[in-house]
This record gives C-alpha cells, sequence and structure tokens, in this order.
C-alpha cells in the first residue's frame, strides 16, 4: 500500500472581522477552522464528499472506509493519494467495489451520508474506574490544540484505562472518529477493548462507529441520543455522558463501572 497526502493546516488565521464590546466596534482578526470538502473516489468511482478540518486526511479516508465496511484492514488498500488542489482522494482497493444503493441520511457535520453498519454485539468483560473515566476526559483537554487556537473544533481520543492512545480534532465529531481509526490502522494500535472519548454528543452513527471499533466504552464530556442508548444496550457498549465537573451519568451497561470502584483504589 503507498499514500501521499500535502501537508494542510488545521485553521485559518488572521481573518478580519468587528468585534462589538463596551458599546463600541472594534477591527480584529480572528482564526477560525478550516473546512473542506473532500470527495473519495474508490477505484474511479465517487463515493462521498466529506466536509472535515483538512488535518490526517489519510487517516480519515481509512477510518471512513473501515467504520463504513468497505474495507476490513490495509490489506484491501493497494493505494491512496489525496490531493488538496481538487479535493479529492482516489482509493485504489484489491477487489471490485459497487457502491451501496441504501444510504443513511446522519446527523453530522454537513449533513453527510453513511452506509449501513452491521450490529454487532460486543462481550466484553473489561471495566473501568469511574474516576479513570473524568481524569481521561481532562486529559483529552489537553489534545485539543486547535480547539485551543481558534475554537470550532469536537476533539475525540482512543485510550486504555490509564492513558490516551490517540486523538484527533475535526469539525464533524463523526470525523474524529472515523480520525482515530484510520491512524490505528496504520500505526497497528488495537481498538478492541478500548475507551472512546469525545466533546460532541453520542449519536447511533457515533455508537455504530464505536462498536464496529469493538470499543465497549464511549464517553461524551455531553448528552447521547435516544436511540444511541437503544443500541448501547443492544450492542454491549457502555455509554457515559456529561463527564465533567467530577460526575458523569451511566446510559447502559453500568456494570463495567462496579458499585466497588467507588470505594477507593483498586
Amino acid at each position: 500500500m503507498t499514500t501521499t497526502e500535502s501537508p494542510v493546516a488545521g485553521g485559518v488565521p488572521g481573518l478580519s472581522c468587528k468585534t462589538y464590546a463596551n458599546r463600541s466596534w472594534l477591527s480584529s482578526a480572528s482564526a477560525v477552522p478550516a473546512e473542506m470538502a473532500l470527495t473519495i473516489y474508490i477505484n474511479n468511482q465517487e463515493v462521498v464528499t466529506v466536509l472535515c478540518t483538512p488535518t490526517k486526511l489519510n487517516c480519515l479516508v481509512l477510518g471512513f472506509l473501515y467504520s463504513e465496511g468497505i474495507i476490513s484492514g490495509l490489506g484491501d488498500v493497494v493505494s491512496m493519494r489525496i490531493c488538496e488542489d481538487e479535493p479529492v482522494a482516489d482509493v485504489r482497493l484489491s477487489r471490485d467495489y459497487t457502491p451501496p444503493t441504501r444510504r443513511v441520511l446522519t446527523s453530522g457535520c454537513g449533513g453527510g451520508t453513511s452506509f449501513k453498519v452491521d450490529e454487532h454485539r460486543l462481550n466484553s468483560a473489561m471495566t473501568v474506574r469511574p474516576d479513570d473515566v473524568l481524569l481521561l476526559m481532562k486529559q483529552l483537554q489537553q489534545q485539543q490544540p486547535l480547539f485551543k487556537h481558534c475554537g470550532g473544533v469536537h476533539g475525540s481520543a482512543l485510550c486504555s484505562s490509564k492513558q490516551i492512545l490517540v486523538a484527533a480534532e475535526d469539525i464533524g465529531r463523526h470525523n474524529t472518529l472515523d480520525k482515530i481509526v484510520g491512524e490505528c490502522l496504520l500505526r497497528k494500535i488495537p481498538t478492541r477493548d478500548g475507551i472512546l472519548l469525545t466533546t460532541g454528543r453520542i449519536s447511533s452513527e457515533m455508537l455504530l462507529k464505536a462498536a464496529r471499533m469493538q470499543t465497549p466504552v464511549i464517553v461524551s464530556r455531553g448528552s447521547s441520543t435516544s436511540r444511541a442508548i437503544e443500541l448501547g444496550q443492544e450492542l454491549g457498549i457502555s455509554i457515559i455522558g456529561y463527564a465533567r465537573a467530577g460526575r458523569l451519568s451511566v446510559y447502559s451497561h453500568e456494570e463495567r463501572l462496579p458499585a466497588a470502584a467507588l470505594d477507593g483504589p483498586g
């Protein structure tokens, strides 16, 4: 497999704006997140256009293909070329590919589309301490340089119970998970029995991506949708929301956060 990617910035600095404060207007400059409409081609067939932050584009494309069940690993990819000027990602697979005709409109950034993903129940026996979850969420804040620079982006991370393994930022919360799984494929980092953190809400599509990664715990600083909670119960995934300020809420499979863990270090 060969890949190429042009270096791109995650933020656009110095855009002029007018700021109203203290009953007066001031001229100022502000940094904002960059946005790119990246069209993915597979074997010369246009598949999808993804609105994204132009960073880790190779990871984003690989992760998208994996999350959608188009590839099962790097061995399915012969080559990938990303052209910033177009912008397009040209992927060659080792087999024929026919795009599905059925698409599901998602709630992700830019109204993107997603193919249906098979639902596979996780039978993981892993557990995690609530205090460790809260500490990991604090660590995630330190892994968001673009957000600190200009705001306006989501952040996500794959973790063990003690540390962050891979982190990503993007204007689209779904894209952050695709970037993570793509980087894990490239770096040969296993995702099974990991913990996913995200600053965005947990939707059903986010939950399905977690299931595809075989990560039995997904945590958000915010809320979860009702459909995601239903899928979490069905697929054996623990959904944790509002993990901030020393507290969290568990919506499914609370057995992974055992009550004994509240008594002190184990």
